[in-house]
């Protein structure tokens, strides 16, 4: 995904975005999705609209808002990324939207393209041609994971899910076409019972690492933030490639999970970037307000996720915080 990144909205009412998703999968085999309605705001109330939901019904410039908090201020020029099931034409469908709590669940679902079939041939992002990422919606699960491939444009994977909304995020570049993020709701089953959302905070942990944030984000501008990895009080200077990269890292807005692509600077063998402590990114947020970050680094042979809350105001950060620096090697494109 090309900087500066693109988000914005709300849930998708999957009954109500699928409406023909029974036709096309129809029309292009013996596979049809369940179609069980997933309506819940950002904290998983019930709610009967969604952003999804009028662009279905071809009301898609309608403005967006969110069913529980204040309209969103200082609103960044950007189109929103990953707040529908459909964009560009193409369609994430996942083969049922109620799935049952535990490890190893099965997730399966195809993208549908603009001739009406399952995608098959896509380009690779980061080393990966599709990157999953799943977030309850009080984000207090989250996981990055890569799904497998048929050869029909079927994608199996399995998730650890608690019982709960769920909030999926296909992010993937079909061949010759541009970056997309598309979003859809599943429900999982058993007692959900929501948390709060932790104190922003410029530390946080995870295992027996530390992890420390420098910088803030700005509504509508490109801040630059550095995170430092530590463990026993001593910076790690050998993270290890993940995907391309020694850290990623999604931002999602608190109230609606919209869903923030940023980039790191430099990339593994390019001469110029170090394999830790520091690993910096540009994040251009389209509101004021709360957000969840969730950094990806590899140590160890190990991958884990360190969580930050952080808050975004309308502060604009110099010209120099505002433009990230040309990267030599950098791999365009793709998640981080």
């Amino acid at each position: 995904m090309n900087i500066p990144m693109k988000l914005g909205g709300f849930a998708v009412v999957l009954a109500v975005v699928f409406g023909g998703a029974v036709a096309v999968g129809n029309a292009t085999g013996s596979w049809v999705p369940r179609t069980e309605r997933v309506e819940h705001n950002a904290h998983g109330a019930t709610s009967a609209t969604s952003t999804s939901a009028l662009a279905a019904s071809g009301a898609a410039d309608a403005p967006l808002a969110s069913s529980d908090s204040e309209p969103a201020t200082t609103m960044a020029d950007t189109s929103p990324t990953g707040l529908t099931a459909t964009d560009s034409g193409y369609t994430f469908l996942p083969e049922a939207t109620s799935l049952p709590s535990g490890e190893n669940v099965g997730v399966t679902f195809r993208i549908m393209g603009l001739d009406g079939r399952p995608v098959t041939k896509y380009e690779t992002t980061h080393d990966k041609d599709l990157h999953l990422i799943a977030v309850r919606r009080d984000m207090a699960g989250f996981q990055h994971g890569h799904p497998n491939l048929e050869a029909s444009g079927v994608w199996h994977t399995q998730l650890d899910l608690s019982p709960g909304p769920w909030r999926l995020f296909a992010d993937f570049k079909p061949a010759g076409a541009d970056d997309l993020t598309l979003g859809t709701d599943v429900s999982v089953a058993d007692d959900y019972h929501p948390q709060p959302l932790p104190a922003p905070s410029k530390t946080t942990t995870v295992d027996d690492y530390t992890v420390t944030l420098t910088g803030d984000l700005s509504a509508g501008n490109s801040s630059k933030l550095t995170l430092s990895v530590s463990r026993g009080g001593a910076p790690v200077t050998d993270l290890q490639p993940y995907l391309a990269a020694y850290g990623h890292l999604v931002v999602l807005r608190s109230d609606d999970l919209a869903y923030l692509h940023v980039h790191p600077e430099g990339a593994p063998g390019d001469g110029v970037t170090k394999p830790g402590p520091d690993v910096t990114f540009y994040a251009t947020t389209p509101s004021t307000g709360t957000y969840r970050m969730f950094l990806d680094f590899q140590h160890n042979g190990v991958v884990r996720t360190a969580e930050f809350t952080a808050t975004a105001t309308d502060f604009r950060p110099s010209p120099t915080e505002a433009t990230p620096p040309p990267t030599a090697g950098a791999q365009p494109g793709g998640h981080h």
